[in-house]
């Protein structure tokens, strides 16, 4: 259930995620390798790290979303800093407007720090956050209303991009949007090689113009492409 939009600039080809995305989870791997296991983040079980949770600001329903019936799930994995502020929050699972609205809140909460025998540590954890739509029985959800939004939505492109300083490396890469075209969220697909660090800092520069409706549809009845 995705619809991926690739272009090929340079070395990088950027995959941007227009519905249904799926982010794969490689932060915690990324992590295990990367420091010392004395330095490690501590991987919470999501209920263990909500008893430790100070403020979890709900995410505000997406309008966007609740007037076209899109609903579900949104997993998000968070790394808890020391202080218990939110250093990092990746997507892992969700629809991709529903997860913009998530990461907003999320990177605003705050845990009690985690303080195990060796001291206060870094945490790992997973999220998960359901959007639902209340309706009344007068207005049932249509059977395929994401597929049927999808249908209608011209996909987000690049208007500005920077110098790429490794033209000779390819980094294959998943990039989350909001609705203003900016970028919230990244991950690298599994395939990928070259200087990730490097493409992340060039995506970082690069405009885009949102994702938008393909057609508005007028009062007489005609429809008109944007």
């Amino acid at each position: 259930m995705k619809a991926i939009a690739a272009w090929q600039f340079g070395g990088y080809s950027i995959f941007l995620l227009i519905v249904a995305p799926l982010l794969l989870p490689e932060f915690a791997h990324a992590q295990s390798q990367a420091v010392p296991p004395a330095s490690r983040p501590v991987l919470l079980e999501g209920r263990k790290a909500a008893r430790l949770a100070l403020d979890q600001a709900k995410p505000k329903y997406p309008a966007f979303a609740l007037i076209n019936y899109i609903q579900g799930h949104v997993k998000v994995e968070l790394l808890v800093a020391r202080d218990g502020k939110v250093a990092q929050a990746h997507v892992v699972e969700g629809n991709p407007i529903l997860a913009a609205s998530a990461l907003k809140a999320v990177r605003r909460w705050l845990y009690r720090p985690l303080e195990p025998p060796s001291g206060r540590s870094d945490s790992i954890t997973v999220v998960d956050l359901n959007f639902a739509c209340r309706l009344e029985a007068s207005d049932p959800r249509p059977n395929q209303a994401e597929r049927d939004l999808r249908r209608q939505i011209k996909p987000p492109e690049v208007v500005g991009r920077s110098e790429d300083p490794s033209p000779n490396d390819s980094v294959r890469m998943r990039l989350l949007l909001n609705d203003q075209g900016e970028l919230i969220d990244s991950s690298p697909l599994p395939s990928s090689i070259g200087n990730l660090e490097a493409a992340q800092e060039t995506v970082r520069g690069w405009t885009f113009r949102p994702a938008r409706l393909a057609v508005v549809y007028c009062e007489s009845g005609s429809a008109e492409g944007l």
